[in-house]
């Protein structure tokens, strides 16, 4: 459902960010992230002189290679735009990443190395949602390489476990996964807080 009508308005600013998880055939995961900060009206920038509607002022990528267990194996970051001509030497800074691991205190371990004069505000800016793709990128990975075990386990006559339930990090993360929810309740009645009847139920794929 869009949301409502606007006032009348004219458009100032606009930031697209799009960011992309790939499996590579290597194993480890690429997650790649692309930003553009653009005007809706014609401007004079000190360095670069008019910049024309349309035109980014900002344009920056990244792309963090990653293992299976988060670990960041490779970074590389480029400034194409920016408002200044020295602006793209807050990019190179990004390789100091390699060796973190993407987990709680990964912004905090990140800011330390290419905070502040180490490295470029808005390509800072992107590092949550990189993480966030990346958590989305290695959870289909994972399922299969779990689904795939299974089955050959399934197939040498053994009656396998699964590592997980599917829940790790989700209950309670949102409003949709509370654990006192309809949806945690239906999805995993296991973990289901509100109806401690139900929760004694097995939970369901």
């Amino acid at each position: 459902m869009p949301l409502p009508p606007p006032a009348d308005r004219e458009l100032m600013h606009t930031r697209d960010i799009k960011l992309q998880g790939f499996r590579r055939a290597d194993g480890q995961m690429d997650v790649e992230a692309h930003l553009t900060d653009t005007k809706g009206f014609d401007f004079s920038n000190p360095d670069r002189g008019a910049i024309s509607s349309g035109v980014p002022l900002h344009e920056m990528w990244v792309r963090m290679t990653i293992n299976d267990h988060l670990d960041i194996t490779a970074c590389e970051a480029i400034t194409d735009h920016g408002p200044y001509a020295n602006c793209g030497g807050g990019a190179a800074s990004f390789a100091k990443l390699v060796g973190l691991r993407i987990k709680s205190g990964f912004l905090k371990a990140a800011n330390e190395r290419v905070g502040g004069v180490l490295g470029c505000t808005h390509l800072r800016e992107m590092l949550q949602q990189i993480g966030t793709v990346a958590l989305q990128t290695i959870w289909p990975v994972e399922s299969r390489r779990d689904a795939a075990a299974l089955e050959a386990a399934k197939a040498r006559g053994e009656n396998p476990v699964s590592k997980t339930d599917g829940t790790e990090g989700m209950i309670n993360s949102c409003f949709a996964y509370a654990a006192d929810g309809e949806n945690v309740r239906k999805r995993w009645p296991h973990r289901y807080t509100g109806n401690q009847a139900i929760a004694e139920t097995p939970a369901v794929g």
